[in-house]
């Protein structure tokens, strides 16, 4: 990038930070704004300060929100007694596209890797075990990854909240629609006989 100008090489730079984005998307993507005029930079400028200005975390759910409760959180049509606890966000808008959840939800914000320094307080467990005990007839519904970090949480969690009047349930996980079960491995395989059920469900 030594033979363009200084303005444009620290664009790219910017860009080529960014998640999957090399050294050549970048220099097109700040050769872009160029060519496009001023007013695409601005509102580029604009919009990236207003994300630190104007986005925050809901203080019950701890997904992104604009106010001090998500717009899920504050929904009165939405149960408040079902929990669903969810990894980060990406999860949680993952469930909503479904349109099968009418529940509530809770951001961890991770799972539980001692690997990488990552431990119960590093998530917001804290925040769920106070919901909970707000809410006696609760179901609490465990929607982590299917690995070992996730069921390592997902089994500390059924550890600290299990109660009387407490549900406590994992999303079920097994053979995805249109698999044989030939080519599928052995732990999905394993964990759909695990979680059958029968034919009246």
């Amino acid at each position: 990038m030594a033979q363009i100008p200084r303005a444009l090489e620290r664009l790219a730079f910017q860009f080529g930070r960014l998640p999957g984005v090399g050294e050549r998307s970048a220099l097109r993507l700040a050769f872009h704004f160029l060519e496009a005029g001023r007013q695409p930079a601005r509102d580029l400028a604009q919009a990236l300060l207003a994300l630190h200005d104007e986005v925050r975390f809901c203080e019950r759910c701890h997904h992104l929100a604009s106010e001090a409760l998500c717009t899920i959180c504050s929904d009165p049509r939405r149960d408040q007694q079902t929990i669903a606890v969810v990894e980060g966000t990406g999860d949680l808008l993952a469930i909503e596209r479904t349109g099968e959840f009418f529940g509530v939800y809770h951001v961890l914000g991770g799972v539980l890797s001692p690997l990488r320094g990552i431990g119960p307080a590093e998530l917001h467990i804290r925040s769920l075990e106070h919901r909970v005990r707000q809410q006696p007839q609760a179901e609490v519904i465990v929607a982590l990854p299917v690995s070992l970090e996730g069921e390592a949480t997902a089994s500390y969690l059924h550890s600290i909240l299990r109660r009387d009047g407490l549900r406590i349930s994992r999303i079920a996980s097994g053979v995805p629609q249109g698999s044989e079960l030939e080519y599928i491995d052995q732990g999905t395989l394993g964990r759909a006989l695990r979680t059958r059920q029968n034919f009246d469900v």
